[in-house]
Parts: C-alpha cells; sequence; structure tokens
C-alpha cells in the first residue's frame, strides 16, 4: 500500500465572515489519484485554495508528514505541491516557452530546465509546436496544457488539478486525460482533482470523496463509487 502523502484533519475554511469548509477529513496516497466531486459550490475549489494556504483556514494539514497548514503559499509551492487553478492562470502575453521557465523559475538556471522542457514536450507535442506563440492565442485546450505543464515544471510531488476540462469539447478532455493518466503512471506525481465531469474524474482516479456544503458526504474507493447505482443517480448525475 503507498504511503501517505497529504493527510487533512477537520479543515475549515471561510471567505470573510463567509465559512465554506466545515472540517473535512481526506487523505492522498503518495501516487495515487484522488477526485473531489460534488455540485458547484460544494466547496471543492476552496478546498484546493486552503490546501495552498490562500484563504483563512483552520484545522490540520500534513503534507508528507509536515504541517503546513498555516504557511505561506509560496513555501508550500517550494515543498513540491503545485496547483492548476480553475481558469488556467496562463500569462497570456508571455510565449508557450517562457510561460514553461517561469515554471520552473526556483529550480535553477536555464541549463537546468532544458531536459525538463524536453519532457513537457513529450508528453505535450502540440505545446512543442506553439513554443513560440503567445499563450493568450493558444486555443482552451492548449492553454490547459500549458497549464498543467507549467506546474509540472516545478517537479511537484503533488498536483492540485482544479476542473481541467471545464470549457474544453469532449475529446480534447480525453486527450488531457489520458496525459495525465500517463503523468501519473511514468513520473509518479499524486494528483487531486477537482472536475465536474464525475464519470471521467473516477475513471482516472483510485479514491474519491463527494463533498457536500463543505462537508464529506462519501468516501471510498473510485471503482466502488463508479459502479453503485445508488451514488450515481444522488450525487454523480449520470
Amino acid at each position: 500500500m503507498s504511503a501517505e502523502l497529504l493527510r487533512v484533519e477537520g479543515l475549515q475554511a471561510w471567505y470573510g465572515a463567509t465559512q465554506v469548509l466545515h472540517g473535512l477529513d481526506f487523505d492522498v496516497a503518495a501516487g495515487s489519484v484522488t477526485a473531489l466531486l460534488g455540485a458547484n459550490g460544494a466547496g471543492k475549489t476552496t478546498t484546493l485554495r486552503a490546501l495552498c494556504g490562500m484563504v483563512k483556514t483552520r484545522g490540520a494539514v500534513a503534507y508528507d508528514g509536515r504541517r503546513i497548514d498555516g504557511c505561506a503559499t509560496e513555501d508550500i509551492v517550494r515543498l513540491g505541491i503545485a496547483h492548476v487553478p480553475d481558469g488556467r492562470g496562463t500569462f497570456l502575453d508571455l510565449t508557450t516557452e517562457e510561460n514553461l521557465r517561469l515554471g520552473g523559475i526556483t529550480r535553477g538556471g536555464k541549463r537546468a530546465l532544458g531536459p525538463d522542457m524536453e519532457r513537457m514536450y513529450g508528453y505535450f507535442p502540440r505545446l512543442k509546436e506553439r513554443r513560440a506563440q503567445q499563450a493568450g492565442t493558444l486555443s482552451g485546450g492548449e492553454q490547459q496544457m500549458l497549464a498543467i505543464a507549467r506546474a509540472l515544471m516545478l517537479k511537484p510531488r503533488l498536483l492540485l488539478l482544479d476542473e481541467p476540462s471545464f470549457g474544453l469539447a469532449p475529446k480534447v478532455v480525453a486527450g488531457i486525460f489520458e496525459i495525465l493518466r500517463a503523468i501519473n503512471r511514468d513520473e509518479g506525481v499524486a494528483i487531486l482533482l477537482v472536475e465536474q465531469n464525475a464519470a471521467m474524474a473516477l475513471e482516472l482516479a483510485d479514491h474519491a470523496y463527494l463533498v457536500e456544503t463543505g462537508r464529506i458526504a462519501i468516501r471510498g474507493e473510485a471503482a466502488r463509487l463508479r459502479n453503485d447505482e445508488a451514488v450515481r443517480r444522488s450525487y454523480l448525475g449520470y
């Protein structure tokens, strides 16, 4: 059984005076894919932001055995946690290659980044074709690929991925999920995935948690939830 990489206990979070998370408990095993599912407004995106120190929180968050709740966002990133936010967050005025170099900026000079950039181009050949193109002129799918590749330039052990399918055609989404599967398998990067497309998320994931109004409603192996008709009808909508 894989070692535990992330453990979250009693996680609460607020936007101003409004409490969004009400005591979440979950964990992510090293090298695994874990899905956070639920309706819009359930608190999934807030959970990822809370893990990165981007909102006010209470509770315990331990990464690789070390407490990180209360740490600054930049320090959490340096520990090996990369976040691909909803909306992708690429630098639209920079080229594809410049975005990738920025992704690895904490890791060394130009020479040190070269092999990693080529590795990303191996996963995302379309980005190599667009390496000199402004990110703002890329298609939605290409921008999502760039956001994921830029995060991976950090060489993270844990990738927090927020709605990678949002606004994309089904064929593009299928391609991105296949790349995520390969990255998880080949690089051993653990993935915590927030995703509206529950069927695809459960195909990719090892474990899943269903979030309802800021609380964990159901948890278990992804295969079990995928095959549970009552869960599908009540929570997943397919």
